[in-house]
């Protein structure tokens, strides 16, 4: 396609009236606007992030909801906990920290 051909069919939609006010209009509706594309765009990636933060601290809070319980039900467990979780000890008892790499 040569440039004489190029013209006679991109001339006539740039003095369409028509044609412009719709580009004006889509131009303007995905940069310029208050609710542009582009930040629906970015709101809608923000969203999906703040949902996975949401299932993420969901499954957070009954874990630690099911820890509570169990800690509540007998003082062997507390005393379980109280050792593993802040090292606590009996009197005469010595305690020796594995760390695992």
């Amino acid at each position: 396609m040569n440039w004489s051909n190029f013209k006679k069919y991109i001339q006539p939609l740039i003095s369409n009236k028509f044609f412009l006010a719709t580009l004006a209009f889509v131009v303007w509706i995905t940069v310029f606007d208050q609710n542009s594309l582009i930040d629906r765009y970015r709101l809608g990636k923000r969203i999906t992030q703040l949902e996975k933060q949401k299932e993420h601290y969901t499954q957070e809070i009954e874990q630690n909801n099911r820890k509570m319980k169990e800690l509540q039900s007998s003082a062997d467990n507390l005393e379980k906990f109280a050792r593993e979780e802040y090292l606590m000890k009996k009197e005469n008892e010595v305690i020796f920290v594995v760390e695992e790499e």
